[in-house]
């Protein structure tokens, strides 16, 4: 798997796939950045503006629906989506 971007542009809505998709490979530091965030408590607002690039001023339900989205999915990495980069990368190995 090729190294990830750091800052890439998101979707509206990240995957729901019970598998892991090329989005998810894009963005494993987004949903680092926004676990990390979430553990230390931060304001969804100001997630959504660093992370996201998105302005909950002007577009305060999309930010939020796309903030929630992006989380969840972060989370499901965390309890699933990680054992398909394992996977993955003990392919590659042989």
């Amino acid at each position: 798997m090729p190294k990830p971007p750091l800052d890439p542009d998101v979707a509206d809505t990240a995957p729901s796939s019970s598998v892991l998709t090329v989005y998810d490979e894009k963005h494993l530091v987004t949903y680092l950045r926004l676990l990390d965030a979430d553990g230390q408590g931060a304001d969804w607002r100001e997630v959504a503006r660093v992370v996201l690039h998105l302005d909950p001023e002007h577009e305060a339900d999309r930010a939020r629906r796309t903030f929630e989205s992006h989380l969840s999915r972060a989370k499901w990495m965390t309890e699933h989506g990680y054992r398909h980069l394992l996977r993955d990368g003990a392919s590659a190995k042989k």
